[in-house]
This record gives C-alpha cells, structure tokens and sequence, in this order.
C-alpha cells in the first residue's frame, strides 16, 4: 500500500487525446467523449483498456487486444487517455 506522502511525490498521470500521444507510446484510456463515442466502444475502445499507437498518419494504426485498428484522426481526437510511458 502507497503510503500518503509516496502518493504525493508520485507524478500524476499525464491525459492527452490518442492523436496527440506518440507513436509506439503505452496509453490507457481514461474517457471517451464526443459524439462517435458509441461507435469506438462497438470498435472495443473503452475505459481502462490499454493500447499502443503504432503510427500517426492519416489514419492512426493501434494495437488494441493484440489486435491493429485502424480509426481516423478525427475520432482519436475523441479518445482521452493516460500515457503509460
């Protein structure tokens, strides 16, 4: 158990949208918000899963599951995630 002052001296994880995380960058998804939100879980985006962003092109290619993804710019702007690395 993390003891109050380690938790503080901890640094807080940092959120930024799948578009702007880095390429080959461990994330794990923290919201998804934005009107395509359903569609993204129905692709298997949802909270508290881990993925890694492969490449930041026109279409952003993911490993979701052991499984790569494919989704576009736009809707990664939509998926909030904490950098893991």
């Amino acid at each position: 158990m993390m003891t109050p002052e380690l938790a503080a001296n901890r640094p807080a994880a940092r959120s930024v949208t799948l578009k702007e995380a880095r390429v080959n960058c461990d994330v794990r998804i923290s919201s998804i918000q934005g009107p395509a939100c359903d569609r993204l879980r129905d692709l298997g985006f949802c909270e508290q899963m881990q993925l890694r962003k492969l490449s930041n092109g026109r279409n952003l290619l993911c490993t979701v599951c052991g499984a790569k993804m494919a989704i576009s710019r736009e809707l990664a702007e939509q998926v909030i995630v904490d950098l893991l690395n």
